[in-house]
């Protein structure tokens, strides 16, 4: 099942929300409009649902402005996914349709780029009691020059749960891309019961190289500062960052594990960084689960994730599971 915008619906926005009819998980709402494009395959397993959150032309132009409204109603379990990396291609000037009439427009300040250079992503969901949202896309893949900001608020009943993954690659490294993008901004809270329990801010910014670029030209000694560390600099040698938020009665079971695991790592000085890195932190006295992983390539995080996460077969259903991590 698929839905786009007919009149009425603004542009760049979308909207999801769904209950459990009998054991059938029915969308009363599943709308989109240009340039986001949901999709709902028909699911086999009880109570699940999926819906692929999608861009058309296969990525995400300098000043798209995409907005999701996302309500998972009572005992609902929803994947939300995507079929490939968020693609988001350099800044270009002119005016694009999903920027000439987005309902809302940040004014950009003098450390951001201009609002019609930056893509924006927003997500607003609301989780009932005993439902959950799985959060699994793939991760963010940023071209050079590009500048993203992506912003997501959880609410949570106080049975529900959630495995949020929100994860960011190098760029295009076949073609010689290394972190060389503008800014990529994400930000994520989690509240339950209108009570915030985890914020989690990531800011990898290279923009301040091209102010720096442009005083030195204005400079008689443009020799006389110290240069600053690019993003490659501070990043590497790792191409893939994630972060990995669970929480709720049906995460247990895959909290566990990976509690079970961590407590097996050994930490001892090495001769050179390892290839894949994670940590495990507890969040709000233990009901909730962070973890965060570094890998050289973008596969090593991935697989390192599905095996991870293997647990949720169980949740979700195997056919649904395998779907995740493709």
């Amino acid at each position: 099942m698929s839905s786009t915008a007919g009149e009425g619906i603004p542009v760049g926005t979308g909207h999801i929300s769904c209950d459990l009819h009998s054991s059938t998980v029915v969308f009363s709402k599943l709308s989109s409009s240009y340039p986001l494009k949901l999709l709902s395959p028909r699911v086999a397993q009880h109570g699940v649902a999926i819906v692929y959150v999608m861009s058309y032309g296969g990525g995400l132009v300098g000043g798209d402005c995409m907005q999701l409204i996302v309500e998972v109603g009572k005992e609902c379990k929803l994947l939300l996914l995507s079929q490939g990396s968020t693609k988001v291609f350099k800044t270009r000037a002119g005016n694009r349709a999903s920027t000439r009439f987005r309902r809302s427009s940040p004014q950009p300040t003098p450390s951001s780029p201009s609002v019609q250079a930056v893509t924006t992503q927003s997500m607003e969901v609301t989780i009932a009691p005993d439902s959950a949202l799985f959060l699994l896309p793939d991760p963010v893949t940023c071209f050079r020059s590009a500048s993203y900001t992506q912003v997501q608020t959880f609410h949570l009943a106080r049975s529900a749960s959630i495995v949020l993954l929100d994860w960011v690659t190098s760029g295009r490294k076949s073609i010689g891309e290394d972190w060389d993008f503008l800014r990529y901004y994400s930000v994520n809270e989690v509240f339950v019961e209108g009570r915030r329990v985890a914020r989690d801010v990531l800011l990898l910014d290279n923009s301040s190289l091209d102010t720096q670029t442009a005083s030195e030209s204005c400079s008689s000694n443009p020799t006389s500062r110290a240069p600053l560390r690019t993003l490659k600099d501070r990043l590497a040698p790792y191409s893939c960052y994630a972060m990995l938020l669970l929480y709720g009665p049906q995460t247990h079971g895959v909290v566990t594990d990976l509690q079970a695991k961590y407590r097996t790592i050994s930490i001892f000085k090495r001769a050179s960084p390892e290839r894949f890195l994670w940590s495990l932190t507890p969040v709000d006295d233990g009901k909730g689960t962070v973890v965060r992983a570094a890998g050289v390539d973008t596969e090593d995080v991935r697989d390192w994730f599905r095996v991870a996460l293997r647990g949720l077969e169980g949740v979700v259903g195997i056919d649904e599971y395998r779907k995740v991590f493709l």
